[in-house]
């Protein structure tokens, strides 16, 4: 089934997903009794099967990069097993990133958010999903919210700076950042970039 594009809600993309997953996560917590709506449904706990969902989490972990659509597929079987599996919405988010569906990769990366509070991996693909949206100030506020959960992640100093440079919205962090990465950066090419830079340059 064709996807909807992100262009149709563009300026309401993170207010719709936060509404939505709130709504599927209510749901998915209520004693009722009537079917259930959107893209999951309500497991009870005896009906979790979470060693499953982990190890398909695993499997699909494994083929991201070479077989998303594989990697897809395993991923929505975890998600049936045990629906909160928050590792495996963060995955899904990845795929679905990859594909260019920012609105699902955000409902994905909401889910994962919540699901896992003391993990910043899932705020920093947020927000990497608002920036390639063109939401600069939330994707900005979001990495932000990433190093509060872990102030020493490498990928997301990487990412804000990148952003702050490229958006022109340098500040008194912007310096100790590029010091950070041009000593740790995650590959010989971002601690070179990170040298290049002048953080009081436009």
């Amino acid at each position: 089934m064709k996807r909807a594009t992100i262009a149709k809600g563009r300026d309401h993309i993170l207010g719709a997903v936060r509404l939505l997953v709130l709504a599927a996560m209510a749901a998915s917590a209520s004693c009722s009794s009537s079917p259930a709506r959107g893209p999951y449904a309500p497991l009870s706990e005896g009906q979790r099967d979470t060693v499953k969902a982990q190890k398909l989490n695993q499997d699909a972990a494994k083929i991201i990069d070479g077989d998303p659509s594989e990697a897809e597929k395993l991923l929505r079987e975890a998600l049936t097993a045990d629906l909160y599996l928050g590792p495996a919405h963060n995955n899904l988010g990845v795929v679905y990133l990859k594909q260019g569906d920012l609105y699902a990769a955000a409902g994905e990366f909401e889910w994962a958010r919540k699901l896992m509070p003391g993990s910043p991996d899932p705020r920093m693909n947020l927000a990497l999903t608002l920036e390639r949206a063109g939401r600069t100030d939330e994707a900005l506020s979001t990495y932000a919210s990433a190093l509060e959960v872990n102030s020493a992640h490498i990928e997301t100093i990487q990412a804000l700076t990148r952003l702050q440079i490229r958006a022109g919205k340098s500040d008194d962090t912007t310096k100790g950042q590029l010091e950070e990465i041009a000593m740790r950066g995650t590959s010989e090419r971002w601690r070179v970039w990170a040298r290049e830079q002048d953080p009081s340059s436009p």
